[in-house]
């Protein structure tokens, strides 16, 4: 399959049925692969200088799929003529525990609060629902990283739910792809447990179709998101900019 690239984001033409699809054929003892997600947020840090950036873009670009989790980013490829699909890693999420987890499946989360974890237990009561909560600063934590990486190649999760924010769950999933022996497919999805059980809420549907979903999660926490939006979102039209400018 031919990846397209975007903003120097290669991204797999698929939909969310799609990647059901891929998934649902995959056996549970297969090895380690893992999804990411980029949206605006993701774009814009990668393109920052970073002490670790070679292994931060080295964990993106070592990922079984890629795909667009922004329409954002979307419309700004399509001005430019490129397609590439919205699949959400909150709705994806929600159908990967609603169609494809079988009863006695195994679901690791690592990140994340105990709290939010039983709340995603009470909701599936026959899935074994285990969970890591690293400590923060992960990203820093050489110790933390590989603790973590080992509990979730100890696992034998036939899915991972890596939340604990990006980069750090894009470099723990290529930390868990070098453990010997580690299966399952890993979603780097960030807060979408959170949306699964309620803790957050996504924007009305009118608000997704106008790409204003953004303006929502700035709405319902200011003090949090307000530079992400304002200050560091913004900066997506300038890297589009300049990916049209080099053809």
């Amino acid at each position: 399959m031919t990846r397209t690239r975007f903003i120097g984001v290669d991204y797999d033409p698929l939909t969310l049925d799609d990647l059901l699809e891929r998934f649902g054929q995959r056996p549970a003892e297969a090895r380690f692969a893992y999804l990411v997600t980029p949206n605006v947020d993701h774009v814009v840090r990668l393109h920052d200088p970073m002490p670790d950036g070679d292994a931060v873009w080295a964990a993106y670009r070592g990922a079984e799929w890629c795909v667009c989790d922004s329409r954002i980013l979307a419309a700004l490829a399509r001005r430019q003529g490129i397609t590439l699909p919205v699949a959400p890693g909150s709705d994806l999420t929600a159908m990967i525990l609603e169609r494809l987890c079988r009863p006695g499946d195994r679901v690791a989360i690592i990140g994340g609060r105990a709290e939010t974890a039983e709340r995603l237990r009470t909701r599936y009561p026959t899935l074994d629902i285990v969970h890591h909560a690293p400590p923060m600063g992960l990203r820093r934590n050489a110790a933390a990283l590989e603790a973590a990486a080992r509990f979730a190649a100890g696992t034998r999760a036939r899915f991972l739910f890596l939340s604990v924010g990006s980069p750090q769950q894009e470099l723990l999933a290529a930390r868990i792809a070098a453990q010997p022996g580690a299966t399952g497919i890993g979603l780097c999805v960030g807060a979408a447990i959170e949306f699964v059980v309620g803790e957050q809420t996504r924007a009305p549907d009118l608000m997704q179709r106008l790409h204003l979903e953004w303006a929502h999660r700035l709405l319902g926490n200011p003090r949090r998101m307000w530079r992400r939006y304002l200050v560091e979102g913004p900066r997506i039209f300038l890297l589009a900019r300049r990916h049209r400018a080099r053809g």
